[in-house]
């Protein structure tokens, strides 16, 4: 009792769990009643012993560690710390001493953005490895950074394995598939996991087999259909190949199926026809498969179908007569199915259907989310006009023109997410009505009038402003028109992207007026906007992402943006910015930028200006495009301490000077244009070591010499090297044996003390050396 009331005066009670259920259990325990008796607790009937401590969704706040008194309990079999905030706590290496442990559940400690509890020290082998009498072991969302140790398959007892999005890493134990009492095996949101399903037979009793959203490959093993208990099979969004097995069919106890994103082989849809007589199965999710051919009319035995997506194959034909006796369906067609009163989320996008609506007014009271992205869709479905319970929208990539007036009364004021891109949007149209009841006269004689009268145009709605819980708004590649209204800037706090990309919005770009907001993504390019960047941007700290290309956006650079601490993309191409980019005045700047692109603009700096810019960002730049502008001057030898960058592009400016040989440093460079500038001398044999090299463009320079040979400059043809009219080599139309030999060439410590191409008689060198 001493031991729990000391752990109990360590946490408040906070609002930190979801869970319906959850309620604060500790609240309970008080020293006038048997601590076996308290909420959470079990004890031993014959010793007394606290032997479970079941504090699952008890709004526990706070920090533990190694002095908790919960290691106190030195007969605990059962320990249940789940879904609470541990902030940010290491696991407590003393929990591998707690030998008696059957079930350990740490799992779901999480905040919105990042986990709650950590380990780093101890690691999971020293963690579990005296632990042997485990038989539940969840460890869900804790960040752990490391691989699944191989003796995790010691654990002879274990049941249940979950350990979804603890980013681990490294190729997961096959022994592990091979206990002999395991019935759950969960590692799903994983990304870096490896892995591959193993052989199996039918003695194994697993019943749920989750790998969504790792990095494991190979083929589906047509042996997992001997598994006879399996009830959940999630293998989506791995790398697996081939095709999904026949051997499937045998699974009759599957409920829950997810094939879902792999490169599988394409295949016909009716070829899965042991999907289509499982009359146990409520979620089935098929999406991006190859899958082709029409649905088939035996889909309709699914009577427990609760969630079905299809969507992103190559489907054609109808499906509303396969699936009117679905009742239980969660995802399906709309204007025809007012049946399904239950019907919380449709997605239908990216096949090959045709999505047509009526005009009748349906009501559908649970629907919350839609997707008809892709349906050939002409104009918006009519039961939008009375339906305010949507919060999830995606219209993109369908012919829609215009805009109904009544969507101006704030249908979508709820929206979180409505992504109506890729259409042929003009703009916002609003008939005025006329009330005649009050209305003396109306007079439109000695007009031209065509078309509806009073009708007035605006490049976006007045429920725009009025998203208070948008968290993306995509009104990208339509064809919008007029000014971007200052509401713009006050949109939401809780809006995260913002992309009106591809449009003819004209003026100046809205200050954003919101404080604390969560924007991560701005994409205002290709567009007609003019004026000056607006200086706020440089409030908004979680800005990850800012591409404004294709404009006539007139400024300077905008090293202001410098202090977002998580900036990783800016683009500023092809706009009018101008002046010389200056030292940054902090060494903190730009910390994270991974793409800057600053191409087809009219700044005219001296490059030697950034010299000192470049270090502080060594390890995280990843594509620099400076070209198309006036820049003068030398490459800066310290572009060479950038070791992660991918792709740099200085062409088209007014660089002179050497090529330094430190760019044989990038060893992850993928992609060099330096072409179109003032460059001399020869290119140094440094560049050879740039072994992931696909593209180089050094083209019309003044390079003399001859082009390196050796690993990827041996793939390099004449493109790359033409308009230098003293460079030669194998392969390239002019060899070097027509400039005379000029195969051999000086050490770049030489070139660069000289401070000028090397004007030596290359005989005379040949002839030296070979006599010494």
């Amino acid at each position: 009792m001493s031991a729990l009331l000391q752990f109990k005066e360590r946490y408040e009670i906070a609002d930190v769990s979801d869970d319906p259920l959850a309620r604060p259990k500790t609240l309970s325990w008080k020293n006038s009643r048997d601590c076996c008796s308290w909420d959470g607790i079990e004890c031993d009937e014959n010793t007394g012993h606290v032997i479970v401590l079941n504090l699952g969704s008890s709004f526990l706040y706070g920090f533990i560690d190694n002095n908790s008194t919960l290691f106190q309990l030195a007969h605990l079999k059962k320990l249940n710390l789940s879904d609470n905030s541990f902030n940010y706590s290491q696991i407590p290496s003393r929990v591998g001493d707690m030998l008696r442990l059957t079930h350990l559940n740490l799992c779901c400690n999480i905040n919105p953005c990042k986990p709650l509890l950590e380990m780093k020290a101890p690691d999971l082998t020293s963690l579990v490895q005296n632990l042997t009498s485990l038989e539940l072991l969840r460890l869900g969302f804790i960040n752990m950074s490391s691989q699944v140790p191989n003796t995790l398959a010691n654990l002879s007892s274990l049941v249940r394995l979950d350990m979804t999005k603890c980013n681990l890493q490294g190729v997961f134990p096959s022994a592990i598939f091979y206990l002999a009492k395991l019935r759950f095996l969960v590692v799903s949101h994983n990304e870096a996991l490896l892995g591959s399903l193993p052989d199996f037979n039918s003695s194994r009793l697993l019943e749920e087999l989750n790998v969504y959203s790792t990095s494991f490959s190979g083929e589906l093993p047509s042996s997992i259909g001997m598994l006879p208990s399996l009830s959940s099979l999630d293998v989506s969004e791995c790398e697996f190949s081939g095709s999904i097995p026949a051997s499937f069919a045998n699974l009759s106890n599957l409920k829950l199926l997810g094939i879902s994103t792999n490169a599988l082989t394409a295949q016909s849809i009716s070829s899965l026809s042991w999907v289509w007589k499982n009359k146990k199965l409520t979620t089935l999710a098929l999406f991006y498969n190859n899958l082709y051919g029409e649905i088939p009319p035996s889909i309709r035995n699914l009577s427990q179908l609760v969630e079905l997506y299809l969507v992103g194959n190559q489907l054609n034909g109808t499906i509303l007569p396969q699936l009117m006796n679905l009742t239980r369906l969660g995802t399906v067609e709309l204007d025809n199915f007012v049946k399904f009163e239950q019907l919380g989320m449709l997605q239908l996008s990216f096949n090959r259907l045709s999505c047509r609506t009526s005009s009748v007014n349906v009501i559908l009271p649970q629907l919350s989310a839609l997707g008809l992205a892709s349906c050939n869709l002409s104009e918006f479905p009519a039961f939008f006009q009375n339906h305010g319970g949507l919060n999830w929208l995606d219209l993109s990539n369908n012919i829609i023109s215009e805009v109904p007036f009544w969507l101006w009364d704030g249908t979508f004021k709820d929206m979180q997410y409505l992504n109506l891109s890729h259409n042929f949007l003009t703009g916002f149209d609003r008939y005025y009505t006329i009330n005649p009841l009050i209305m003396y006269t109306i007079d439109l004689y000695y007009n031209m009038l065509k078309g509806p009268p009073l009708k007035h145009h605006r490049a976006l709605p007045p429920w725009i402003c009025n998203l208070s819980s948008a968290i993306t708004l995509d009104l990208s590649s339509n064809n919008l028109t007029g000014v971007l209204p200052v509401c713009l800037g006050n949109i939401s706090e809780s809006l995260i992207i913002l992309n009106l990309k591809g449009n003819n919005f004209h003026g100046s770009i809205p200050e954003v007026l919101v404080r604390g907001t969560q924007l991560t993504m701005i994409d205002l390019s290709d567009n007609q906007l003019q004026g000056k960047l607006p200086r706020s941007l440089a409030n908004c700290k979680t800005l990850e992402f800012i591409n404004f290309t294709n404009n006539f956006i007139a400024d300077t650079f905008p090293s202001w943006l410098g202090s977002l601490p998580n900036l990783h993309v800016l683009i500023l191409r092809s706009n009018r910015f101008h002046g010389i980019i200056e030292r940054p005045k902090s060494s903190s700047t730009f910390l994270k930028l991974q793409i800057l692109d600053l191409s087809i603009n009219e700044f005219v700096v001296i490059y030697k200006g950034l010299e000192r810019y470049y270090p502080k960002i060594s390890e995280v730049f990843t594509i620099i495009d400076l070209s198309s502008n006036s820049f003068k001057g030398d490459i800066p030898s310290v572009i060479g301490d950038l070791k992660g960058l991918q792709g740099l592009n200085l062409s088209n400016n007014l660089l002179t000077g050497h090529i330094p040989p430190s760019l044989g440093n990038l060893t992850a460079l993928e992609s060099l244009d330096l072409s179109r500038n003032k460059l001399l001398g020869q290119i140094p044999p440094q560049l050879t070591e740039l072994r992931f090299l696909s593209f180089l463009n050094m083209s019309y320079n003044n390079l003399t010499g001859s082009v390196p040979r050796g690993h990827q400059f041996d793939k390099f043809s004449n493109d790359s090297f033409e308009g230098n009219l003293g460079l030669c080599g194998k392969f390239i139309y002019r060899k070097c044996q027509d400039l005379g030999d000029t195969s051999r060439q000086p050490s770049t410590d030489q070139e660069e003390d000289l401070g000028s191409p090397i004007k030596l008689n290359w005989k005379i060198v040949l002839l030296g050396n070979g006599s010494g």
